[in-house]
């Protein structure tokens, strides 16, 4: 949805009597729960201006405009989406625009899709494929544009730059999905327009875009055996392709040069890292190069081992643990992909390992080391363990102490929780992770919260779309004891809540009783039976996640504490206070943050119950009267749409 909608001649009127910029700011606020900053202001006064009276110039009034349009199931938001009709074809015709205020860009040197802009900072990516990716984004997920011969159109913008500022720019070639223009050549800029847009009404077809039936997330794990096996699966945007440019690149130099070069890539939970990461392991290894994924999860390997390496033992070898590399020789490997970095240990021997085989190397040291382009992907809020070290700070020092330089990519798109910023925000102010302090749900169309008044509740409210196809699955804090198997194969109900009573997964990498091996619950659809903890639960994705949060962290009057006497995580209880509640918290934020299309909370501590419930009192009254049919509705699988309901 977009932040704005109206036809050229009203948006440029609202830009002419100064009301535009304020009303984006407020619908901002309003959608995303805290105020845009000041540069992206700047760039609607400036930017806006200008496509407005090109519009109007062209004799565009009647298109329909969507500013700030949210693309589907993520946060990214296109700048302008012009919806009109074709000129030869009469149907349906959408142009994406990107708007840049650049005066100076230069491609970087052998990756003409990367650019460095001087007034800005850092690498971007080449606006062409920045608006290209985004037309193919629309192209995947929405229905509407299925049966329609050449709907799509994207430009970029530069409209403050001459030619002779971006010339390189011009290097990449260019297509109906991604054109380049210049202030110099507004007069070209129009020309396009008019040849992609009629001066006919826009407002049905703006209409039929923004009520399309949206096709289902390509979750992580549904496609990671056909990207590491077959070709690319993801589409990657923005500083997620910026990133796999550059390991590309820095790979190329390290074979031609000589040269070494770390690239660490960070981003909170669903900001695409995984992805990037089996992108990378899928190219590399269809180029021939030697690759490896390695990551400090024995859940997310052994899962990825099954799924991605499906009938095929050469892939299954490809996923390894962050402690396997002591023994081999520097740059052994072009790459090395550590997912899940931030589980980065200070060495990796354990109790098992043999004193002769104990260096005291450190851990990122050897991860360092072993490959020509070493790739590090870690969100720093998903420490959740004493000893996991993995940060920014960490690996640049030893990067630097091994004469290794290191080159960062911040991500900042939302591609879980259904690309919901609000979601997002709502969940790092209420863990006190944002300033502010946990604020009201103001609800967003693209993700549903609700508030369960007991742990049946929350149960119920989960196991209609569990059984109407969904996936969803049930995750506590560690706050109860965890037995194991019983002799019959049955697992014991240790999570009890009143008379609730429910085991947590399985121990066992094997299946026992049904439940399925411990790394395979979050995947397995039998794990619905079980409650999961952070391990288990931690770099996967599921459709409706219920996280029952328990007494180790509660709210009292207006702060949180942290209770370690009431944990049962043996190794984060020792812990200092300051650092268990910074584990736990941590763990509730990895808990919240699972989900593709809602969440559903309950807390077994009355004060913090209540703290919720106020917080998002109205969304558990809509679920009371059953409403919870038309939150899901954004949501709902492609096969789901043809009829089949569940009831709560």
């Amino acid at each position: 949805m977009p932040l704005y909608r109206a036809a050229v001649a009203q948006f440029r009127a609202q830009v002419l009597d100064g009301s535009l910029v304020p009303t984006l700011v407020e619908q901002y606020r309003h959608r995303l729960a805290r105020s845009p900053a000041p540069a992206e202001i700047r760039s609607w006064e400036r930017s806006l201006h200008t496509l407005s009276a090109d519009l109007v110039q062209a004799g565009l009034d009647q298109v329909e405009v969507l500013l700030e349009y949210q693309l589907p199931l993520t946060s990214k938001r296109a700048d302008a989406v012009l919806c009109g009709v074709h000129p030869r074809t009469g149907q349906p015709s959408y142009v994406v625009v990107e708007l840049k205020q650049w005066g100076e860009a230069t491609i970087v040197e052998d990756a003409p899709d990367l650019c460095v802009v001087p007034s800005y900072g850092g690498t971007h990516l080449h606006p062409c494929e920045q608006v290209r990716r985004y037309c193919g984004h629309l192209e995947d997920f929405l229905a509407s544009l299925a049966d329609l011969d050449d709907p799509l159109a994207g430009v970029a913008y530069l409209h403050n730059a001459t030619d002779a500022g971006v010339v390189e720019l011009f290097d990449l070639p260019e297509d109906e999905r991604g054109r380049l223009f210049t202030g110099q050549r507004r007069a070209d800029f129009l020309t396009y327009l008019q040849s992609r847009l009629a001066p006919l009404p826009g407002a049905t077809v703006a209409d039929q875009l923004l009520s399309s039936a949206v096709r289902p997330s390509r979750q992580l794990l549904a496609l990671a055996a056909r990207e590491v096996q077959e070709r690319e699966m993801f589409r990657l945007h923005d500083e997620q392709q910026v990133a796999f440019r550059l390991v590309q690149r820095a790979l190329d130099r390290s074979r031609r040069v000589a040269t070494k070069q770390a690239i660490v890539v960070v981003g909170g939970p669903g900001s695409g890292k995984s992805v990037i990461a089996l992108s990378l392991l899928g190219e590399l290894s269809r180029q021939g190069r030697t690759v490896l994924h390695a990551t400090g999860s024995s859940a997310f390997t052994q899962t990825l081992r099954r799924v991605a390496g499906s009938r095929a033992p050469r892939v299954k070898a490809m996923f390894r643990y962050f402690n396997q590399f002591g023994e081999l020789e520097p740059n052994e490997l072009d790459v090395l992909i550590c997912d899940e970095a931030h589980r980065i240990r200070e060495t990796s021997a354990n109790r098992y390992t043999k004193a002769s085989a104990r260096s005291g190397v450190r851990q990122v040291d050897e991860l360092l080391q072993v490959a020509r382009v070493p790739v590090f992907l870690l969100d720093e809020h998903q420490v959740v363990r004493p000893g996991e070290l993995g940060s920014l700070v960490e690996i640049k020092t030893a990067a630097a102490r091994l004469g290794i330089n290191v080159e960062c990519v911040e991500l900042d798109g939302q591609y879980r929780c259904g690309g919901s910023r609000a979601y997002e925000s709502w969940v790092l102010r209420l863990l006190g992770f944002e300033l502010g302090g946990p604020t009201a749900w103001e609800g967003d169309e693209h993700f549903t919260l609700m508030v369960a008044d007991s742990a049946e509740r929350l149960e119920s409210m989960l196991r209609g779309p569990q059984e109407a196809g969904y996936s969803a699955r049930i995750s506590a804090g560690y706050c109860w004891p965890w037995g194991d198997a019983f002799a019959d194969g049955s697992l014991p109900e240790d999570v009890v809540i009143g008379e609730w009573k429910r085991p947590w997964n399985n121990k066992k990498d094997t299946s026992v009783g049904g439940a399925p091996g411990r790394p395979f619950w979050s995947s397995d659809p039998a794990g619905f039976g079980q409650v999961g903890c952070v391990y288990t639960a931690q770099g996967f994705e599921y459709d409706w996640s219920g996280v029952v949060m328990g007494p180790d962290l509660v709210w009292r009057t207006d702060r949180w504490v942290a209770q370690p006497a009431r944990s049962f995580d043996t190794q984060v209880k020792r812990s200092e206070i300051a650092d268990f509640d910074r584990a736990v918290r941590n763990t509730y934020k990895v808990l919240l943050t699972r989900g593709m299309v809602g969440s559903v909370v309950y807390s077994t501590d009355p004060e913090t119950q209540e703290l919720l419930a106020g917080l998002v009192g109205w969304q558990m009254e809509a679920e009371r009267m059953g409403d919870l049919e038309k939150a899901a509705e954004f949501g709902r699988p492609a096969e789901l749409n043809r009829g089949a309901t569940w009831q709560p």
